[in-house]
């Protein structure tokens, strides 16, 4: 039931995420799923959730974070997303300072409108290149190999190109809704430009990278790279201003068409 209910809870997001995740085999796939709800919890909280229940986000973020860090240590929990979050975490040896690290960054959606370059490098370290990592801990679980720093800087890579492609695609959303400005200066077709080269670059590193994993992961994680460069490519076809009132996405039918190529050839290498 747990297992369940963290599925239930990441399918209400991201269709190309969920796609990629449904071609994992099930032990990977549920373990993703675990990580992600907790992921997307945590999120709500910070996205206005909260606000819009009259209750403090600082003081529920907090709270939620004291209940993820200290629940692998309880093997039952009321909550069943605490509960799948938890056994995920045993099993695949996840790393606290990498939850640590999420929670920093998820706590300065709550007191940051604008970021520095670095304050932005350090905001996309915790909310998705530690989220890579823990991917690959999931995927290398029981595992040694000899290409672990590769495989690190392929996972962080994939967080950061997606982190970023979002950035782009909920511009508007975010704008509006939530008065927050990731990037240092207005965005025109020239930062948008040197954006996607960016993206671009760290899905190639990522790519690299996937040859390197268990055979069981290799698909799931070339379809999600696929779904992500498409995207970006749709992002850098359109103007900026665009991008202020358009919520740029992937049509259904070549989402497919690119997931069941990605998993061709991840089954060659």
């Amino acid at each position: 039931m747990a297992d369940k209910a963290a599925a239930q809870v990441i399918a209400q997001y991201s269709t190309s995420f969920s796609l990629a995740v449904r071609t994992l085999p099930r032990p990977e796939r549920t373990h993703i799923r675990n990580l992600y709800a907790m992921v997307r919890i945590a999120d709500e909280i910070v996205d206005g959730t909260t606000t819009q229940a009259n209750e403090c986000p600082e003081t529920a973020l907090d709270l939620y974070e004291e209940q993820v860090l200290h629940a692998p240590a309880h093997r039952f929990h009321t909550d069943p997303v605490l509960h799948a979050w938890a056994r995920t975490f045993r099993e695949c040896r996840l790393n606290p300072d990498h939850v640590k690290a999420f929670f920093a960054s998820m706590r300065a959606d709550l007191t940051q409108t604008t970021f520095t370059q670095k304050e932005l490098d350090t905001y996309i370290y915790g909310s998705a290149e530690v989220i890579g990592l823990m991917c690959l801990d999931i995927f290398m679980r029981g595992r040694d190999t000899p290409y672990r720093r590769e495989l690190e800087e392929g996972a962080r890579a994939l967080g950061s190109a997606f982190q970023k492609v979002n950035f782009l695609r909920d511009l508007g959303e975010d704008s509006r809704a939530l008065g927050r400005a990731y990037f240092d200066a207005p965005l025109d077709d020239a930062l948008k430009s040197t954006l996607t080269s960016q993206i671009t670059d760290e899905l190639d590193r990522a790519h690299k990278s996937i040859p390197l994993l268990p055979p069981a992961a290799r698909g799931g994680v070339a379809a999600a790279e696929a779904l992500f460069r498409e995207l970006n490519a749709r992002i850098a076809a359109t103007p900026a201003a665009e991008l202020q009132t358009t919520r740029v996405s992937v049509p259904n039918h070549i989402k497919f068409a690119l997931t069941a190529k990605a998993l061709a050839n991840a089954r060659k290498q």
